[in-house]
């Protein structure tokens, strides 16, 4: 018959080694920026019990988004994520569609030194600065 397998015990060495647990902890967007970001788009007051369940809920959405970013890079074979599979992951999120680009979203929610970074703009004398 089968047996089921039990997960293995493994002793504490840090305690032998003398270093001290240190539990890891994941970088967090700020609470603050979450806050500013959700009051400009509710346009009213939001109580503590309600904040606290929008930070979780955007904790998990960047936890996912970063995840989902990881895998579309991996796929491509490539160790760094790029702005093409940005633009992939919203169109699949429908963000981003054929009347409505990330150029247009770009230019609607994000100020202008974001813009000039992520946009290339022509410049006097008819240059055109790329981004890079």
């Amino acid at each position: 018959p089968l047996q089921r397998l039990q997960p293995k015990t493994v002793g504490n060495k840090t305690k032998r080694l003398g270093t001290s647990q240190k539990k890891l902890r994941e970088p967090q967007v700020p609470r603050s920026l979450i806050k500013e970001i959700f009051r400009h788009f509710a346009k009213m007051p939001v109580t503590r019990d309600a904040f606290k369940i929008v930070e979780k809920c955007s904790e998990r959405y960047f936890k996912q988004l970063s995840n989902d970013l990881e895998a579309y890079s991996h796929h491509a074979g490539r160790k760094t994520v790029e702005a093409a599979d940005l633009e992939v992951l919203m169109r699949r999120q429908g963000l981003v569609t054929d009347k409505m680009p990330l150029t247009v979203l770009i230019e609607r929610y994000l100020p202008l030194e974001y813009r000039r970074l992520l946009i290339p703009v022509a410049v006097s004398g008819n240059k055109v600065i790329l981004c890079k």
